[in-house]
């Protein structure tokens, strides 16, 4: 199936963000930076740029299957992860596609872009919470899309308890309510229902952090990969996030990204 001395293969099925800050390309550099070999399937073409989303082109559901069939029927993966899935048809063939490869799967429930650009139609909420939620290892929602799939609006921690458990209800094994958004520290917690970590990381004065949520979830199925737990990918992800949080640069006008190569240019 692979070469000997071959990194760990992970999948990232996602949109592609042209400004390389988010999508696709951010997930393949966090993979890079983590060690593994990253794969993509494309399932959509976006416009975009430190501003917003200025258009967004989806691609059809059989281009989206072949890519993924391609990869994993030949090369094989250790984990995969999922984006930008747009609509509700591309989000049932990608939960069916996950359901029959034997490997942890990273779901992040991209709703919202940081610009607050919509990246889901309403009509496929349904079937992230259906068909994607259930085949989740790990489902990573921040609190816009708590909202969205549960009815759950966090404003202060003590909901965060609430909110996982509204997620978990629809069958991922474990789930990390991002409260990044909260004031305060940037607490997030992972439960599987059972047992709680809670993540604390002081909060960055930087506005730069497009791709956060993607880089989060790219470094996540990294960690699965390599072998770690639920709780050490997650810890080691955060951690890693951190970092690329605190070094985001600026960009255009807008929002700049966050820096996946902070530990590179931490140690020149």
């Amino acid at each position: 199936m692979s070469a000997v001395g071959a990194p760990p293969r992970v999948l990232t099925v996602a949109g592609s963000d042209s400004g390389g800050g988010a999508g696709i390309q951010a997930d393949l550099k966090t993979m890079l930076a983590l060690g593994v070999h990253g794969m993509s399937v494309i399932t959509a073409v976006t416009a975009q740029n430190s501003l917003g989303v200025q258009g967004a082109w989806e691609l059809p559901v059989e281009a989206v299957r072949a890519q993924y069939r391609s990869v994993v029927d030949d090369i094989g993966v250790q984990a995969v992860k999922t984006g930008m899935l747009a609509s509700a048809e591309l989000v049932e063939a990608v939960a069916e596609l996950i359901g029959t490869t034997d490997a942890p799967a990273v779901v992040d429930p991209v709703g919202i872009s940081k610009h607050g650009d919509s990246l889901l139609a309403a009509s496929a909420l349904d079937s992230v919470r259906t068909k994607l939620l259930p085949v989740a290892t790990v489902a990573t929602p921040n609190l816009d899309e708590v909202a969205q799939l549960t009815g759950v609006r966090v404003e202060s921690e003590d909901d965060l308890g609430r909110a996982a458990a509204a997620v978990l209800s629809y069958g991922p094994k474990w789930v990390l309510i991002k409260g990044g958004h909260l004031p305060g520290d940037a607490v997030d917690l992972l439960t599987d229902g059972s047992e709680e970590h809670w993540l604390r990381a002081p909060r960055h004065d930087n506005r730069h952090t497009h791709g956060t949520g993607c880089t989060l979830a790219s470094a996540i199925a990294s960690g699965l990969a390599k072998g770690q737990t639920v709780p050490e990918a997650v810890a080691a992800a955060k951690e890693y996030v951190t970092g690329a949080i605190a070094a985001g640069f600026a960009l255009g006008g807008g929002i700049g990204p966050v820096d996946h190569g902070w530990r590179f240019r931490a140690g020149a």
